[in-house]
C-alpha cells in the first residue's frame, strides 16, 4: 500500500467486502470483512462506505521516458530468486560484489548468495549476458521469484 501511495483498499464480489485501512498516526491498521447482503458479523463494525475512486498504473498514460525504459527492459531476462532468503552481493563485508552492472556472465557465473536457514546458498546466473541493472542492496530480505538481477542476453 506504501509503495502505491493506497491509504484504503476496498474489495467487493456479491456475496463479500473486505476493506483494508492503511495505518494512520492515531491507530494501526485495519481489516473489515462481511457479507454483501448481510449485517456485519460484530456490531462494533460501522458500515463501510465505498473507497474513493483510484488511479490504476495500468490505466495511466505513461511518460514518453518510461514507455521507452520499458521497451529497452523488454528484451532483458531476469536473474530471479530460487529461494526465501536474504540476499548477499559478495561473499563477506570486506569482499568484492560478485556481480555490478556491466559484469559478463555465463550460465555457471556465481552471481549472489542467498541465506536461507543459517545457511549460504550460491545462486547461479544460469545464463548468458551482460549484467544490466541490480535490483536488490546486499542485506534486503527476498521472496522466492524476485527479480534480483536484469540482464542483457549475450
Amino acid at each position: 500500500m506504501v509503495d502505491n501511495d493506497l491509504t484504503e483498499l476496498d474489495l467487493r464480489d456479491k456475496d463479500e467486502q473486505a476493506t483494508i485501512r492503511r495505518p494512520t498516526a492515531s491507530g494501526p491498521p485495519q481489516v473489515v470483512t462481511h457479507a454483501a447482503h448481510a449485517a456485519p458479523a460484530h456490531a462494533s463494525h460501522a458500515p463501510i462506505a465505498p473507497a474513493a475512486p483510484v488511479a490504476h498504473a495500468a490505466t495511466a498514460p505513461k511518460p514518453a521516458k518510461a514507455a521507452a525504459a520499458e521497451e529497452a527492459d523488454a528484451s532483458l531476462i531476469a536473474i530471479e530468486s530460487p529461494m526465501v532468503g536474504t540476499f548477499y552481493s559478495s561473499a563477506g563485508p570486506d569482499k568484492p560484489a560478485f556481480v555490478s552492472v556491466g559484469t559478463s556472465i555465463n550460465a555457471e557465473s556465481v552471481v549472489c548468495l542467498i541465506e536461507a536457514m543459517k545457511i549460504f546458498n550460491e545462486i547461479q546466473a544460469e545464463q548468458s549476458g551482460t549484467i544490466v541493472k541490480v535490483l536488490v542492496q546486499s542485506g534486503q530480505a527476498v521472496e522466492f521469484g524476485q527479480k534480483l538481477f536484469l540482464v542483457r542476453p549475450a
